[in-house]
């Protein structure tokens, strides 16, 4: 298909529109919802019921229902943020011109890694439905660091979230989140950074470049196509494993109660039960808040306010093909170390 150079005025008037997509639905979909449950959590301490158990003590038992019921439940809370991550990720594919991505966050240093963290900082997006975002950028040429900590950084330092757990939970577990949400962001994007060879990366560059912001289909038609590609890709395999997580809740937090204790195996098992779980953004506040009431030691809670919002299952098979395998691992494992870094703080500063 023949390729069309746009004009200035064309190329200013799409990222014009992805723009106003982007804030008018972030606006819609994040900020003025947000501002409303900042004033219901700070009348009220709490956000709701957990997402994981409801009004129960544990989570159902493993079965299709189990599966349905949390499918259904999680779906009412994102499906407006994953439909804004499609098109706003296949929008930066569509609409921005050539290599702007790459200009921007294309650096494969510390700054990369930077300035991924702070674009994501407005986004408040829960880790799945950044992923197409995410996908968007590594296709026009993010470099992995900057990507990684745009991806980690929408959860992770979502200021929102860190003022409903300030709300809830109290200003020390906020600042908890900030202590080792930081490093988490920028430090692990550029662990990417440094993991992905230079050859990767230029042979990334090669097969994913697209030389023009436009072809003969025309900006619209590059767009619905590149959406309806985007969502037959990630949508299905993510709504599976959202209904398999969702089923399997009794097997991954099998007990809630006095007897989790502030032992290394319980903090450890709760920080890897929080990374492979899947919840909406800001979900680990209520989820935290009922297992404290149930009497779980902060240790593990603390282990669960590190390892929940940042990476899911979900969320990592959606992006396996943005990210050399060995960069996924690594993120995987590290945030698990995070998670009982966080329960360690928690325990030793007696919260």
């Amino acid at each position: 298909m023949t390729a069309v150079r746009l004009s200035p005025a064309r190329q200013t008037l799409n990222v014009a529109l992805l723009a106003a997509v982007t804030l008018g639905g972030l606006y819609y979909v994040k900020w003025s919802p947000y501002w409303t449950k900042a004033v219901f959590a700070a009348g009220h301490h709490a956000l709701g019921a957990s997402i994981l158990t409801g009004k129960a003590a544990l989570p159902p038992a493993a079965s299709w229902s189990a599966a349905l019921a949390y499918g259904i439940a999680y779906g009412k809370a994102i499906w407006q943020a994953l439909v804004l991550g499609l098109l706003v990720g296949s929008g930066v594919q569509a609409l921005l011109p050539a290599n702007a991505i790459a200009k921007a966050l294309g650096g494969r240093g510390f700054g990369g890694a930077l300035a991924g963290g702070l674009l994501a900082v407005p986004g408040m997006m829960c880790t799945c439905c950044a992923a197409p975002v995410v996908a968007g950028l590594r296709r026009q040429q993010a470099s992995a660091g900057a990507a990684l900590a745009f991806w980690l950084g929408n959860s992770v330092l979502n200021p929102a979230t860190l003022v409903f757990i300030g709300f809830v939970l109290g200003w020390k577990w906020t600042a908890l989140r900030l202590a080792l949400g930081l490093p988490m962001v920028f430090g692990l994007g550029y662990l990417a950074n440094r993991l992905t060879r230079p050859n990767e990366a230029e042979a990334a560059r090669a097969a994913l470049a697209d030389p023009e912001a436009s072809t003969r289909e025309g900006v619209f038609g590059r767009w619905l196509r590149l959406l309806a590609g985007m969502s037959l890709r990630l949508v299905p395999e993510y709504a599976l494993l959202v209904l398999l997580l969702g089923a399997s809740r009794a097997w991954l937090f099998p007990v809630i109660g006095p007897e989790v204790g502030n032992t290394a195996g319980w903090v450890l098992a709760f920080a890897v039960a929080g990374a492979v779980f899947v919840i909406p953004t800001a979900g680990e506040v209520p989820i935290i808040q009922a297992m404290l009431a149930l009497g779980v030691r902060a240790g593990p809670a603390g282990a669960l306010l590190m390892t929940l919002p940042p990476i899911s299952l979900p969320s990592m098979a959606m992006l396996a093909r943005a990210f050399p395998p060995r960069v996924l691992a690594a993120v995987g494992a590290m945030v698990v170390l995070f998670g009982l870094a966080g329960g360690a703080l928690a325990i030793a500063l007696r919260f």
